[in-house]
């Protein structure tokens, strides 16, 4: 196999030596790039200063790439058939416009922070998004994340995402930090008006209210509304009227929770929860109500977006998102949590799937500002899913969307109702190890909770807990024992908090209480509900 030195800039590469085995050496230098190549049988390697491209159609063995070096205007495009391995070696690589790791491989690519190095990859603009790629790290195929070194990853563009790949995403051993700063490209039309406020559905639409902003009159009626639903929810499902709204033909909410006739239902559509506050343009509701369809934005900084599965098996791994619409994780076709530590803060969910979430094991913390912490779409209701029975009464879809199966699970939803710490819609939640502590939905039993059959280990729903910042919330035995304590970085009134461990027995007594609150009960079921 021939050998070949490419050198480019200033310095010549002899001044380096050859001190690793790889078929290609990357040393960026500024405005600079040094390649060393030791491989060439069908790998092109050309080079525009800091810019580098390699087109590789060799298959025989997985190609290595070596980058090292600092550059603020620098890029490597990788076009190659056959599998990759691209260590990174105290590498800073910052490209002002697209991917500075643009990865346009038919196969996995590895990329491996090499032992106790620190690497930064950074884009810093996504303009030309059709030919630059709007991410740190964008791969048109798989992508593992390994080695025992640090990766930070961060997006300061607007709409520009953290790491983007077509298939699946795989994390162990290393620590990788990803943060995406910039903020969406604009807002996308919602056919709803930022919620099913548009007829017929007759006034789901509008904002939600602050809590601890409403005056004693609101709080009454938000505490009428609780109540309701809650019988309701006993009652046997989600009526169809609505709470007290008015649809498009003027057919008014069922204000005590019962069912509209089917028929009935299948003409008008919800009549809406009524809400505070105004209806919105074109909503046929009497108020605000609650925002069920999200606002859609157009380039979202999003952490880690995968249209495939996320996996973590091991190693640390922090994501922090902070505009509107950017999600920490996304993984379409699922996500598996199976070990190490992952702590996401995002404003929008910070972990979503299309499919079903699987915590196996990992010590994971995941904080949104204002929609739900982990958040599980098995159902799709607007493709038919929406159970015309309603939310609860045997309507749950019959397979879990969320499987509990080990680790610590913190989940918490700084905006409260209707956003929650585990959402999966009609789907159960399905629970058989592992410690569990949510923080959200503040209006009685909501979808999202186990069933007596997906509870085999005991589960409680606790309503109505007041969450006080950085204020401990423990969980004591019949004797008083601590058996856990949690602190959340937030305050939120009303919370439905949903708590699991393997400390819970079925048939014992407990007490939660932290500022403030203070409830003793007794685990009668798998799954309790304590008001």
């Amino acid at each position: 196999m021939k050998k070949n030195i490419l050198t480019i800039g200033a310095l010549a590469l002899t001044t380096f030596g050859i001190c690793h085995a790889e078929d290609i050496h990357i040393r960026f230098n500024g405005a600079t790039a040094q390649i060393e190549q030791q491989t060439t049988d069908s790998v092109l390697v050309t080079a525009d200063g800091a810019h580098v491209s390699i087109s590789s159609s060799y298959q025989a063995h997985q190609l290595t790439i070596r980058l090292s070096g600092t550059s603020e205007d620098g890029q490597l495009i990788l076009q190659t058939d056959g599998k990759t391995a691209l260590t990174l070696d105290n590498l800073h690589l910052t490209s002002q416009e697209g991917a500075p790791l643009w990865l346009r491989n038919k196969k996995r690519a590895d990329i491996i922070a090499a032992d106790g190095t620190q690497n930064t990859v950074t884009i810093a603009a996504c303009i030309d998004t059709a030919n630059h790629k709007s991410a740190a790290i964008w791969s048109k195929d798989k992508l593992k994340f390994t080695g025992t070194g640090t990766l930070n990853v961060l997006a300061t563009g607007d709409g520009c995402k953290g790491i983007r790949a077509k298939k699946d995403i795989t994390v162990e051993q290393l620590t990788l930090n990803v943060e995406t700063t910039g903020n969406n490209l604009g807002k996308k039309e919602n056919a709803f008006g930022g919620g099913f406020g548009a007829p017929p559905m007759g006034g789901f639409g509008g904002g939600m209210p602050d809590f601890n902003n409403l005056s004693e009159e609101e709080k009454a009626r938000f505490e009428e509304m609780r109540k309701h639903f809650e019988e309701m929810m006993q009652g046997g499902g989600f009526p169809m009227g609505g709470f007290g709204g008015r649809d498009d033909r003027g057919g008014r909410g069922n204000r005590e929770g019962r069912h509209h006739e089917r028929g009935d239902s299948a003409r008008h559509g919800f009549g809406g929860f009524g809400g505070f506050g105004p209806p919105p343009p074109g909503a046929g509701g009497e108020g605000g109500g609650m925002p069920f369809g999200k606002q859609k934005y157009k380039g979202t900084a999003k952490g880690i977006k995968t249209l495939g599965r996320f996996i973590l098996n091991s190693g640390t791994l922090t994501v922090k998102t902070t505009s509107a619409g950017a999600e920490g994780i996304e993984g379409k076709q699922g996500i598996e949590l199976n070990g190490g530590t992952v702590s996401v803060t995002a404003v929008d969910d910070a972990i979503n799937a299309n499919e079903r979430i699987y915590l196996n094991g990992a010590n994971v913390i995941a904080h949104s500002t204002t929609n739900d912490a982990i958040d599980a779409n098995l159902v799709d209701f607007f493709a038919g899913g929406f159970p015309m029975g309603g939310f609860g009464g045997g309507q749950q879809d019959s397979d879990p969307a969320i499987i509990v199966n080990g680790g610590t699970i913190y989940a918490w939803s700084q905006r409260g109702m209707p956003e929650e710490g585990l959402d999966c819609d009609f789907s159960p939640i399905e629970v058989t190890d592992g410690t569990l502590f949510t923080v959200g939905a503040g209006m009685g039993e909501m979808p999202s909770v186990p069933t007596n059959e997906t509870a085999q280990q005991p589960t409680a729903l606790l309503i109505g807990i007041d969450i006080v910042a950085n204020q401990p919330i423990q969980l004591c035995d019949s004797n008083g024992q601590v058996l856990h304590t949690v602190t959340v970085p937030f305050s939120l009134q009303r919370s439905s908090s949903l708590l699991t461990s393997p400390l819970l027995k079925t048939g014992a007594q407990y007490t939660v209480k932290t500022q403030g609150y203070e409830k003793t009960f007794t685990q009668t079921d798998p799954f309790t509900i304590v008001r």
